[in-house]
């Protein structure tokens, strides 16, 4: 080993105490780690990937209340599990937590084995993970790290290598394993905690109250603001889609997207891409307005224009719910079809009432911007905005 390698060990080991006291005192009051069984953490940390400590809160709270152990997680059916994640996005987080929950009922009694390697093992689990649950539910040695630890060490060490390449996160986990103190665990979330509330990723870090303050290189060479050095990531695609809001009374029609590639197996609105080559809509109802949204995935953004529409009665009258219905669906697939490329299947089509909307069917948080609009309550028409009636 070079002698910088080791100096930079020495550094690192030279934090722990400072950090163990620190974060004794004033880490944040979260439930998973008040209570940090393994089932708990597992599930905090999974959820907790891509997404802000304070939106998941709620979230964990719901999926234990229905879901407490990794018994009840493997034998959840599908659109039970898909609703609990509503709206925390990257689906197939929690379809992996589900595969290794039945592994866990399978192999081990359904419990969280105290071994990383067979955690490591499992779907869906990676180095961080496996570390951050070894080292909190086991108190295994074993490093947690993820960007929060790769800027805090960067910083502290002065180091101007690219975290975003896998050598780097290789080397600071080996560096980290070899410094291990015996509260891995809290040692792994003083580290997860400074760089969320201290050593901040965008703007100035709060270095008044880092208790590392005195050993930070970058501090002292201030360089602070200049790392860590990260690649830029690829520029995401925009896709123009427009999306159908198609009602009838308190009901609305809503669409199962294919079991695989992006929000494989959820239900959205009926929408469809827009090109050079897509037609004039051509449909039966009243246009009640139109609603402009965005949501951002992580390759590509989708950019929206949601077309709410509200069946008619026509010339003949009102027709009865049955009919109704099936005339909305009939319009709705008319208006995908192109974009779907595939046999319409009626499983894949419903009508579901604004409750439903809300307790049964996981409609990923794309859709958001109009759901929202629908938990008013208010009668859609009631816009504001000019109406275009289209005859039936």
């Amino acid at each position: 080993m070079s002698g910088k390698r080791q100096e930079l060990r020495t550094l690192y080991a030279e934090t722990i105490p400072y950090l163990l006291q620190w974060y004794e005192y004033n880490r944040r009051i979260l439930p998973w780690r008040e209570e940090p069984t393994p089932y708990h953490v597992w599930v905090s940390e999974i959820m907790l990937q891509q997404t802000r400590v304070e939106a998941v809160k709620g979230y964990y709270d719901r999926f234990l209340t229905r879901l407490p152990d990794v018994k009840a997680l493997a034998n959840a059916e599908e659109e039970v599990l898909l609703k609990l994640w509503e709206g925390l996005g990257y689906y197939n987080r929690v379809r992996n937590m589900q595969k290794a929950a039945k592994i866990l009922v399978e192999q081990y009694g359904g419990e969280m084995p105290a071994d990383y390697e067979a955690i490591r093992a499992l779907p869906g689990i990676g180095d961080y993970t496996a570390g951050a649950v070894s080292s909190i539910a086991f108190s295994l040695p074993y490093p947690a790290v993820d960007g929060n630890v790769l800027r805090v060490m960067s910083r502290i060490a002065c180091n101007e290598e690219d975290i975003a390449k896998e050598q780097t996160k290789k080397k600071l986990k080996e560096d980290l394993t070899s410094v291990m103190p015996k509260e891995s665990g809290d040692f792994n979330q003083a580290l997860m905690e400074l760089g969320a509330t201290v050593c901040l990723p965008n703007g100035k870090p709060l270095c008044e109250q880092c208790p590392v303050m005195h050993l930070c290189k970058a501090f002292h060479e201030g360089k602070e603001m200049q790392l860590p050095v990260k690649s830029g990531k690829k520029e995401r695609r925009i896709e123009h889609r427009k999306v159908y809001v198609l009602s009838c009374g308190e009901k609305v029609v809503l669409h199962r997207r294919e079991g695989k590639g992006l929000l494989a197996g959820l239900w959205e609105f009926p929408n469809r891409l827009i090109t050079e080559e897509t037609e004039q809509d051509n449909f039966e109802g009243t246009i009640v307005r139109t609603q402009k949204a965005k949501h951002i995935f992580s390759h590509v953004e989708w950019h929206m224009e949601g077309i709410w529409i509200q069946a008619d009665g026509g010339e003949n009258g009102t027709p009865g719910p049955e009919e109704l219905e099936e005339r909305l669906l009939k319009t709705a697939q008319y208006l995908t079809e192109r974009e779907l490329k595939q046999e319409i299947s009626r499983e894949d089509w419903v009508v579901a009432s604004f409750s439903e909307l809300q307790e049964k069917y996981p409609i990923p948080s794309a859709f958001e911007a109009f759901l929202k609009e629908l938990r008013k309550g208010d009668n859609v028409c009631e816009s504001g905005q000019d109406m275009m009636y289209i005859g039936w």
